[in-house]
């Protein structure tokens, strides 16, 4: 544990020369990339949090409002996968960072990098899919921008977003605030994401009943702040999976964190062609799937609201927070035996979101 302790204290350095695709995959690459040289170049405290969406007070007093911003960019290849498409996907990601923060999403910007011969009707069918996505997440893109860059340089088309939303409930969401005693939920199975858009790139010959669960989650995180006002956190689990959410939540608290395997919701499909890839399911993204941790008295209420949800309806509790070992995420293993889940190492599946 003291050698574990010591590695955690080590400034954060990025050793590799160039960049690589790991340190785009949400795991300890990319929190080395973000630590050592974004965090160490634009520190201040609301950075610092590293939360989905960072909370922004506009005015004073009884005038004063309470919003949150955020800002992803998305780069998934294929464009277009069962389930979905890289414009739903941009729509409903940027509501989500939004939703976790416990935030009414408002309006949302929209930035095209178009690479030069990118078929016109290609981009009408994400443009088309954008605007569905927002009418039905009931946001308003209200801004926007396009570039074109030379054949060969882009990959396509690149979407980058930004959002505004405003926080009517007086929550105050963070990793840090997990206690032993808390639960862990998931609002549903896992990994369906990430698997989906590896298949769909036809490059291995693996075939599943297996679609995008991509879906704006604003809805079911009103729905379960409504029911659980004292809920300690909320993440969407993307890149990295819901085992690097687990991760951060125990740094960031300084608690441990214990999973049981059999507990946690993976549909047949989306186990199976894991297994054949070499891929662990919590390691896998999702785009329409939350992690909770709520105060152990409030957990029947918030696992009914989810279930009350058509989005929470495979909803589980995986785990809870406990004291030790501070830092680490355990997993009881459906052999009975206890693993350490690390935060993601590599890049198994580059370019999902």
């Amino acid at each position: 544990m003291e050698r574990i302790d010591r590695a955690r204290a080590r400034k954060a350095r990025v050793k590799e020369p160039r960049i690589t695709l790991s340190h785009g995959a949400g795991g300890k690459a990319t929190h080395n990339l973000i630590d050592a040289i974004f965090l160490d170049a634009f520190r201040n405290p609301e950075l610092e949090q590293l939360s989905d969406a960072a909370s922004v007070q506009v005015g004073s007093g009884s005038n004063q409002v309470r919003l949150a911003f955020t800002t992803d960019s998305y780069v998934v290849s294929p464009l277009f996968f069962p389930g979905g498409d890289i414009g739903e996907l941009a729509i409903n990601g940027t509501v989500n960072d939004l939703a976790m923060a416990g935030a009414r999403p408002l309006v949302i910007s929209a930035g095209f990098i178009l690479e030069e011969g990118f078929p016109t009707d290609d981009l009408r069918r994400v443009v088309a899919s954008m605007a569905a996505a927002a009418k039905a997440a009931g946001v308003q893109i209200v801004t926007g921008d396009t570039k074109v860059v030379q054949r060969g340089k882009g990959d396509g088309c690149y979407i980058n977003t930004a959002g505004i939303g405003v926080r009517e409930r007086p929550v105050e969401l963070n990793a840090a605030n997990a206690t032993p005693g808390d639960v862990i939920l998931v609002s549903g199975p896992i990994g369906d994401h990430g698997i989906t858009v590896m298949l769909a790139r036809g490059e291995l010959d693996i075939s599943a009943d297996i679609v995008s669960d991509t879906a704006p989650l604003h809805g079911l995180t009103a729905a379960l702040l409504d029911a659980a006002p004292a809920t300690r956190m909320l993440r969407d689990a993307t890149r990295g999976g819901v085992a690097t959410i687990l991760n951060e939540v125990a740094a960031a608290s300084k608690t441990a964190i214990v999973v049981d395997e059999n507990a946690v919701p993976v549909r047949p499909e989306v186990r199976g062609a894991s297994e054949l890839l070499g891929i662990d399911p919590l390691y896998v993204a999702c785009e329409g799937r939350l992690v909770a941790v709520v105060p152990p008295e409030q957990a029947d209420a918030a696992l009914a609201a989810l279930h009350g949800h058509p989005l929470g309806e495979g909803a589980a509790v995986i785990g809870r927070v406990v004291e030790d070992p501070p830092g680490l995420v355990l997993l009881k293993t459906t052999f009975g035996g206890t693993r350490i889940v690390d935060m993601l190492v590599g890049d198994p599946l580059p370019r999902i979101c």
